[in-house]
């Protein structure tokens, strides 16, 4: 990721959950402002622990902008924490 903004941004996600996988898959998400972003590729995905809570980060793209999704497992909610521009 270059030219990176740090974010903290709560975002809507629809993620699918597939047969055979362990966790689930990102597709689009919607940022406060009403943008939707809809994901054409997941590149590393990992768990992250912190504290006892479990969080599941997502780098992922768009094909014009790059971020990082984090799901936390215990609250079940979303952040946009990353987004940088492609070069």
């Amino acid at each position: 990721m270059n030219d990176e903004t740090f974010l903290n941004e709560q975002v809507d996600v629809v993620a699918v959950f597939r047969p055979g996988r362990t966790m689930c898959e990102p597709i689009r998400f919607r940022r406060k402002n009403g943008q939707d972003i809809t994901i054409t590729k997941i590149g590393l995905r990992h768990p992250v622990a912190h504290g006892k809570r479990m969080l599941h980060m997502f780098d992922v793209t768009d094909g014009c902008a790059d971020y990082r999704l984090e799901f936390d497992a215990e609250r079940l909610t979303w952040r946009l924490t990353i987004e940088a521009d492609r070069l």
